[in-house]
């Protein structure tokens, strides 16, 4: 049985393809709807999965073309995340037989295709899996500086295993140890979801970040993109939480608030607290707006605003983080900013030993807010700060 799946999120069709030849079925997938009618007559498949929302060349397009161009039963499934009630029952008005919603898993999708054009049972086999197609693509930035030992290679191989749509980018920014051979051991045979940039010199955090960020821009698939600290400090199903509030709100900023309150596991030492709360009040003044933590390793933000936030490189190596909220709040003014930034409270936060910050880094912060704040008073656009050169060591 042959199964043409169409949609613009390759994220969501490798998994999908996978599961469906694991059940042997014969699979064609089509990223570029463009070329789905073509792909239709010359695969001639006993099935058709398509999404709806696809850029140029939409899902409906494609129904019509089978149904009523070409007059053919073949059988078609939707899969998509547009739950428009007006558009669902077009499709089923158009013949189609079946719409499924995502996110779902990835064995309902299969037990579907079964009833409509036969196959191998589900029940039984050993390969049941816990996959869920999301309706989101998602890429993660995680910058990387000598974390050879620290790096917990089983729980981001585990987490793109069982999360469709997410794309993991690990920045080496210059390691000294065997970062690099680790990361590419970590990539191997999951290329489609794990990349990796490759900095030849340490130029921090921040940098590898900026760099981290555009790269992955230029991904066509991805919704929204982040970062989140190697260490896992903040962990992965944590980001998620994150990623599934901007998916469904307005807010085109999610931070992570590492704030101790019942039913959360925050460990951060003692002394560190009360650095935090010393430079929090400061940023907090800065940005005239109420954050409890813009420190926090894990943010995810929707794709169309990172070339506001990333496109000139960051004035300072650990307040990058405010400098991203300084650039949304010229670019949007004020009372937007505050509409678009969400904070979000964590479950688990807990200190890493082997921290790139030291106690005397914390300190030297405490100024370097004074100098942004004055930097991003003086200039609305960040690019004509011309008398203080950028933190750039990178090429790339």
């Amino acid at each position: 049985m042959k199964i043409l799946a169409i949609d613009d999120q390759q994220l969501v069709l490798l998994p999908l393809e996978k599961r469906l030849i694991s059940l042997d079925y014969e699979v064609k997938i089509i990223a570029d709807a463009q070329q789905a009618k073509s792909a239709y007559d010359t695969y001639q498949p006993d099935l058709v999965i398509v999404d709806i929302n696809m850029p140029k060349v939409s899902g409906i397009e494609i129904i019509k073309y089978i149904r009523q161009e070409k007059k053919h039963d073949t059988p078609i499934m939707v899969l998509s995340g547009n739950t428009q009630n007006e558009l669902i029952v077009e499709a089923f008005e158009l013949g189609v037989e079946d719409y499924m919603k995502k996110p779902l898993s990835l064995d309902e999708v299969c037990a579907r295709v079964k009833r409509l054009i036969g196959g191998r049972s589900l029940y039984g086999i050993s390969n049941y899996t816990k996959t869920l197609i999301e309706k989101r693509c998602v890429g993660v930035v995680i910058p990387c500086y000598n974390e050879e030992v620290r790096l917990l290679s089983e729980d981001f191989l585990s987490f793109v295993d069982t999360h469709t749509g997410y794309h993991l980018c690990f920045v080496n920014d210059g390691s000294t140890d065997q970062t690099l051979s680790v990361l590419e051991n970590l990539r191997k045979g999951r290329e489609d979801y794990i990349s990796i940039y490759d900095c030849q010199k340490n130029g921090g955090k921040a940098e590898a970040v900026r760099l981290g960020m555009l790269h992955l821009a230029k991904f066509d698939d991805l919704d929204y993109i982040g970062f989140l600290d190697a260490d896992l400090s903040t962990d992965l199903q944590d980001f998620d939480d994150l990623v599934k509030t901007i998916e469904t709100n307005t807010y085109q900023i999610v931070s992570g608030s590492r704030i101790s309150r019942m039913g959360a596991n925050i460990n951060k030492d003692s002394a560190r607290k009360l650095i935090s709360k010393s430079i929090n009040y400061s940023i907090c003044k800065i940005l005239n707006m109420n954050f409890k933590d813009t420190q926090c390793g894990a943010k995810i933000m929707d794709k169309e605003i990172i070339n506001i936030a990333f496109n000139q490189p960051f004035y300072t190596r650990w307040l990058f983080d405010v400098e991203i909220f300084l650039r949304i709040r010229q670019h949007f003014g004020l009372e937007k900013a505050r509409q678009i930034i969400c904070e979000q409270p964590l479950k688990r936060w807990v200190h890493a030993d082997g921290s790139k910050l030291s106690y005397k880094d914390s300190l030297k912060i405490i100024g370097q807010i004074g100098k942004i704040g004055w930097l991003y008073s003086r200039q609305k656009d960040p690019s004509k700060f011309s008398y203080l050169k950028p933190h750039v060591k990178i090429k790339a």
